[in-house]
């Protein structure tokens, strides 16, 4: 076992700079070796332990050891497109920079998961590399704490296969030489105009006066934005078509002033570019061969393309998406920012609410949101995903993965004791998991006694028999309850059946809440081995729902609904 292992995780840590990934290499192992699923967390520790090991190595020395246990997993394999992703233009297996560049303005939400996990399924089908570029270059519109939440979610998204992380406020200067090196030649201009009188002779396909002025006075002016200019009297434009038939081609600004304080460079700079420049800068200075995108950024790969063409640069390759309408879903972050500060929200992991740090926080896995992008793929055909749609996709997608991990245990809210006269005393042991025994058992020792929820205890009919599952028989008659024997099939062949209902033994419990999506918390009792549970574990409770441990305390634990 610990061969395959090591061998496995020294091959994704080769494929992913040299980090590599307990949860895929533990799909990776099962798909080799099936029978190792008998005993998962046993298996995961192990894998977990090597992946420490392994990434302590540099990448000369994993190579090496691979070539030594396993030097086939060395050999180079032919990429294969079929599947779900189709084959991108000029794209070659380990020449492959995609990149993800979101805005601070908060957390990322569903729309951003598809975006990101779209780029890393591509950039693992070629052997790539995924870069987080933050784009912040708009200080008016940034969100402080998005610079952390946003990585955070990312690194997630990707098991950590982010190559590097880049804030744009970082770069100012290699935006500002370029835009100095436009204008030396003669493709950037710096305008003075009133943006009003502009607009009007720019709609009118006609030039501004400061379109023709001589190199030496737009470098003059070009300087003098750095020092000399207030905000809105000058911005830097690109010569373009100034007849084109997109009026947005027309003399388009590549940098302007703005006085805003910025979270990270404060009042240091008052020229700052706007988006379509800096973004070809990056894309050319980073080596993104391909940039996947929606639709809605056809215009801006147009004019990325003119600014890249002006400098003798080679333009990435574009691919775009069709819009994705998320109904019934408010994805606004600026929205859902002013919420927050009103106190609507807790914070972007409230539970209520569609962005990652909240979907990770109840237990979704990021598989499943990759699996989603791929399931949508990427088509310039627009799309509806209802809330409805949307949420039986994902939970399904997600019960794949939480199905196998999580343990069993009952869970009675709105707890009511009940007394069921003769029922004997016994042990009753229960599987921690129906499909791997071998995980383990729980052990509750009962009598007479037991707690059941007010909703199963409104539902026992008299004359019936109903069932404790797993435990035994009984039957209510003239409002008291009556041991009947603990055999299922007796149960099962009766004419009368009743309920079959969860309980716990009205000692040995712990008290348990779970706050549900709605933002309601329900309260109850939870079987007493749920005390050796770690806060993140998630589990199912019984014929109800899985929950992932959220806190932990000394008596009591609180759990987040994650979906049935």
């Amino acid at each position: 076992m610990k061969e395959i292992i090591l061998k496995h995780v020294l091959k994704n840590a080769l494929d992913f700079n040299g980090t590599a990934n307990a949860k895929a290499v533990l799909g990776l192992i099962l798909k080799e070796k099936a029978e190792l699923k008998n005993d998962v967390p046993k298996l995961l520790k192990e894998i977990e332990k090597t992946v420490q090991e392994v990434q302590k190595l540099s990448a000369e020395k994993i190579t090496e050891k691979l070539q030594t246990i396993a030097p086939e997993m060395l050999k180079e394999k032919k990429i294969t497109v079929e599947g779900p992703l189709k084959a991108l233009p000029n794209a070659k297996k380990g020449n492959f920079v995609v990149r993800i560049a979101p805005s601070p303005s908060g957390a990322l939400h569903i729309g951003h998961a598809y975006g990101a996990s779209l780029n890393f399924e591509y950039a693992k089908m070629y052997n790539g590399k995924l870069i987080l570029r933050i784009e912040d270059t708009n200080p008016e519109n940034i969100y402080p704490t998005a610079y952390t939440l946003i990585e955070n979610d990312t690194r997630w998204l990707t098991d950590n296969n982010i190559a590097a992380v880049v804030v744009q406020s970082s770069r100012l200067g290699i935006y500002y030489d370029h835009a100095e090196k436009l204008v030396e030649i003669g493709k950037a201009y710096i305008c003075t105009c009133d943006a009003d009188a502009w607009r009007v002779l720019k709609n009118d396909c006609q030039a501004c006066p400061c379109r023709n002025q001589d190199t030496k006075e737009s470098l003059l002016r070009y300087a003098k934005m750095f020092n000399g200019y207030a905000e809105g009297e000058a911005v830097v434009r690109l010569k373009t078509d100034i007849k084109d038939k997109n009026p947005a081609m027309r003399d388009f600004a590549i940098m302007r002033i703005v006085k805003h304080v910025h979270p990270k460079t404060k009042k240091e700079h008052q020229v700052w570019p706007l988006m379509v420049f800096a973004v070809a800068v990056d894309d050319h200075e980073l080596g993104i061969t391909h940039v996947l995108n929606g639709k809605d950024h056809l215009d801006n790969a147009t004019k990325e393309k003119i600014i890249m063409s002006y400098l003798g640069w080679k333009a990435p390759e574009y691919q775009h998406w069709g819009l994705i309408n998320f109904e019934g879903f408010a994805l606004s972050s600026s929205a859902t920012k002013l919420a927050i500060e009103q106190k609507e929200y807790s914070g972007w992991d409230d539970i209520r609410l569609p962005f990652l740090p909240a979907l990770r926080r109840r237990g979704y896995q990021p598989e499943t949101f990759r699996h989603f992008a791929l399931e949508l793929g990427l088509s310039l055909t627009d799309k509806k995903v209802s809330k409805e749609e949307f949420w039986k996709m994902i939970n399904a997608f997600n019960k794949d993965i939480v199905e196998n991990i999580a343990d069993r245990y009952f869970f009675v809210d709105n707890p009511v004791e009940i007394s069921i006269k003769n029922f004997h005393s016994k042990e009753v042991q229960l599987d921690l998991h129906p499909t791997f025994p071998e995980r383990g058992k729980r052990k509750f020792t009962v009598n007479s006694l037991f707690t059941i929820a007010m909703s199963d205890f409104k539902r026992l009919g008299e004359g019936y028999v109903h069932r404790l599952m797993d435990c035994g028989n009984f039957e209510l008659r003239n409002n008291k309850f009556q041991y009947v024997s603990d055999s299922y099939d007796q149960y099962k062949n009766a004419d009368n059946k009743g309920q079959i209902i969860h309980w716990l033994p009205t000692q040995k419990t712990i008290a348990v809440e779970v706050l549900m999506d709605s933002g309601i918390t329900i309260t109850g009792l939870g079987e007493e081995a749920m005390k050796n549970l770690r806060q993140g574990d998630i589990i199912q409770l019984e014929r109800r729902y899985f929950a992932r441990l959220d806190k932990k305390e000394k008596n009591k634990l609180t759990f987040w609904y994650l979906h049935k």
